[in-house]
């Protein structure tokens, strides 16, 4: 019997193959759309919860009562040594990491890299799995490192390279091989070797060759070390707090210890937590793009499953004449419903597969593959076939076959003001949520034009930067100043400047500085930035008084920003020079000039005050930055890389524009940017397919009426009025009631960002005109074919 309803249920889609596919067409797409968005989140939620014993794993993160001693994410080096050597029972191992820059080079083949100097527990606490060495003593020997596969290929071009060496640079710019004893299959991403969203460490090096680079993991005064824990069975966090204060009031010294509160996260969580919750906020905003999609999907099937029912009463009633039980016509529309959605499931599937590089490239990540869900998840799409099945059908299969067998064969629908009705709430909401996301992807685009329209105090056009070795030292400094001069006399080349940073959110941190006539008590945290004479002028940066460093004669000197002069409460800039700040009671700097506010960081944030230093007082840089001349850009950076190999042999060429730099520093933005206008053309689409489904429903009920109303002289216009007068209204409607709810959405998503857009009445009225137009159009050109046809045509149908 089941087989006869589908099969039957099969031939009735055939018969109306129009409408079928318009609704497999409309839930197949918001059914791949929103298993795609399942998939990311889902792959974003599956982060460090394949390492192992990850229910025991745990991150040791502090928060600083004086937010410039330390960072939130790492804590003291031997802190997470000394919980597991003296409190065995409740720890059951350890893993601490330095994370370092230097050059790594094969032969000519040289690359700058970012090396993990940590505990050689790495390779048996996690579960990392080595292709080739020993896991128990690859990280044991002083100047062994263990490399990734990818790391391998990059530098020989083959994996199986145990045994042979990479040359790696200290910061003093001294030389050693370091033998390669162990190579991993590359890790999954992971918050162990890629603690931030811009560290992603593949190169590791023995605790026991810190020296080499300056560091170590064992100084009570470094608070810049990542630490690791994984707990006994049944130990939890809170166990660990009293150890840890005893800890520290024993060994660290007094200062920190009481300006620390060192506290564990689950490593399984920190993923999605870290950076104040911005992947969660990501996912959570996608997921509810999705859901509103997949909604929209759902209704446009329903509405025309339902439309579709009423034109077939006839056929119920002769179906019950010829003895039809209700039982069984409810089971085969029923069965004609799954079999739709089973079919739009199937070609989600599909479209799954074929659109999965496509958002993978726009949400920036990769998005798991169908093979890689574990195997329970094939439920999901079989229970989405039936509810939505049974949920579509329900309505038509129960009221239909409750029809008199008299009135369905006159084709009579007593509860036709209830079906209308449904059908109109369900389309109105199908037009609010297109509203929503349309409205909200206009304020979202807008956003983020922001961050590359406004003025960022600063020129970012043709500006690039490139990453320096490490010689910081006065003869180091005054090496690179030669080096930067030349560049400088390269016709491509309008200025050079060496700094630590560029206004990329990446600063230098705070340096607590106070004014006269207060005391280090009354310090207060300016931002920092370390750079020379150059970095107004390469970055084209205003002085509103006083001048800029003048070589090394400046070393004790500093500029300060407009937003610095307002905090030291002065009245204008010309006020601030000649003014002195106290980085102790016996080193003052002297203000020599003020600089225009420009945005350092994010504009999440305001412009904060800041201290600009010369790089020959810190002696501590990063990076070179070029203003390149406007013109052929790639054939200029192809004579810079010429003149680098000349002027720095043996150093990697590895640049970045401004451009890229503020796109990194906005990409969460710009990924829900790009997935809110795919999700705006699919609602688009949907409603299309919808509306289209709807209004050639509504033309084959009313054919007869259509042909009566022409003989009668109604124009083109006429008829059209009477299709669009059911839409139009809900349309505005739907509108009215989408304008509250995405403003306060839109408001809320806002409120994080110092400087943002005013949320005007614009893009409300846009998307709501927008959409009553392109409803009139696909009326207008369903109608056209109807109302200019022979009225003889019209009147003849049955």
């Amino acid at each position: 019997m089941l087989k006869n309803y589908f099969k039957i249920a099969w031939r009735n889609i055939l018969k109306h193959k129009f409408h079928s596919l318009l609704n497999i067409l409309g839930l197949s797409f918001g059914i791949a759309f929103t298993l795609l968005i399942a998939a990311y989140v889902w792959g974003e939620l599956q982060v460090n919860r394949q390492l192992k014993n990850i229910n025991n794993q745990y991150i040791i993160q502090t928060n600083w009562k004086d937010p410039d001693m330390g960072l939130e994410i790492t804590t003291l080096g031997p802190l997470a040594k000394t919980l597991a050597d003296e409190y065995p029972s409740l720890v059951a191992d350890f893993y601490r990491w330095d994370g370092v820059t230097s050059n790594v080079s094969n032969g000519d083949k040289v690359f700058r890299e970012g090396l993990q100097i940590g505990d050689s527990s790495l390779l048996t606490m996690y579960g990392f799995s080595l292709l080739y060495g020993n896991k128990n003593t690859a990280l044991k020997d002083p100047f062994s490192v263990v490399i990734t596969e990818d790391k391998a290929l990059k530098y020989f071009g083959k994996k199986d390279v145990v045994g042979q060496s990479l040359t790696i640079e200290s910061f003093s710019g001294s030389k050693h091989a370091f033998n390669i004893s162990g190579v991993m299959r590359t890790p999954a991403y992971n918050s162990v070797n890629r603690i931030t969203f811009d560290n992603d460490n593949q190169i590791y090096i023995p605790a026991a060759s810190a020296a080499f680079f300056s560091r170590s993991l064992d100084q009570w005064d470094n608070p810049y070390i990542a630490g690791f824990l994984e707990l006994k069975d049944g130990v939890r966090p809170a166990d660990l707090t009293d150890p840890m204060r005893r800890i520290l009031k024993a060994h660290a010294n007094s200062d920190m210890a009481a300006n620390m509160q060192p506290y564990l996260v689950p490593l399984k969580d920190f993923y999605v937590q870290q950076n104040k919750g911005l992947v969660k906020k990501m996912l959570v905003t996608v997921s509810l793009i999705a859901l509103f999609i997949l909604a929209m999907a759902i209704i446009n099937f329903i509405n025309i499953t339902v439309g579709k029912s009423s034109v077939r009463i006839k056929e119920i009633g002769l179906r019950k004449v010829m003895g039809g039980k209700r039982s069984q016509i409810i089971y085969q529309l029923l069965s004609e419903s799954v079999l739709l959605v089973f079919l739009a499931m199937l070609l989600a599937l599909g479209i799954f597969t074929m659109s999965n590089a496509f958002l993978s490239q726009v949400l920036g990540k990769p998005i798991p593959a169908l093979s890689s869900f574990p195997a329970y998840f094939i439920l999901i799409p079989v229970l989405l076939v039936f509810a939505v099945g049974i949920l579509a059908g329900i309505y038509p299969a129960f009221i239909l076959s409750a029809l008199r067998t008299v009135d369905s064969v006159k084709g009579k629908l007593q509860s036709v003001n209830g079906n209308i009705w449904l059908r109109k709430v369900l389309v109105g909401f199908q037009f609010c949520s297109a509203a929503i996301v349309l409205i909200a992807s206009i304020i979202l685009a807008k956003q983020v034009s922001l961050f590359f329209s406004r003025d960022l105090g600063y020129d970012k056009e043709y500006v690039v930067s490139v990453q320096l070795p490490r010689d910081w030292t006065a003869q180091g400094v005054k090496h690179l100043q030669t080096i930067r001069d030349e560049f400088e006399r390269m016709p491509e080349v309008k200025g050079a400047s060496i700094t630590w940073s560029v206004p990329d959110g990446m600063g230098s941190g705070t340096t607590p500085m106070y004014a006269e006539g207060k005391d280090s008590a009354q310090a207060f945290p300016y931002e920092s930035l370390i750079a020379d004479e150059k970095y107004l002028s390469v970055f084209k940066i205003p002085l509103l008084a006083g001048r800029s460093f003048e070589q090394a004669s400046d070393s004790l000197n500093i500029v300060i920003n407009e937003s610095a002069v307002k905090n030291l409460g002065l009245k204008n800039a010309e006020e601030a020079i000649g003014k002195r700040l106290y980085l102790s009671a016996d080193l003052p700097m002297n203000i020599i000039g003020v600089a225009g506010d420009f945005h350092f960081g994010s504009m999440k944030d305001r412009i904060r005050p800041l201290i600009i230093t010369h790089v020959n007082f810190n002696k501590v840089y990063r990076l070179l930055c070029f203003k390149l001349k406007p013109g052929n850009i790639g054939e200029s950076m192809d004579h810079l890389q010429k003149k680098w190999a000349a002027l720095m042999p043996g150093t990697s060429f590895e640049y970045k524009f401004m451009d890229d730099s503020l796109k990194f520093l906005y990409r969460s933005e710009i990924q829900l940017k790009k997935a809110s206008q795919v999700a705006t053309a699919l609602a688009l689409i949907i409603v299309v397919l919808g509306i289209i489904g709807l209004i050639s429903l509504s033309i084959q009920k009313r054919t007869k009426e259509i042909g009566i109303r022409k003989v009668l002289g109604a124009s083109v216009t006429n008829i059209t009025s009477l299709f669009m007068k059911d839409f139009l209204p809900v349309i505005f409607i739907s509108g009215l009631i989408a304008v509250p709810v995405t403003w306060y959405l839109m408001n809320n998503w806002l409120k994080d960002y110092t400087y943002r857009i005013a949320v005007t009445a614009q893009p409300f009225v846009v998307s709501i005109i927008a959409l009553g137009l392109i409803t009139s159009v696909v009326i207008i050109l369903q109608i056209a074919k109807v109302a200019l046809a022979s009225p003889v045509k019209s009147l003849r149908t049955e």
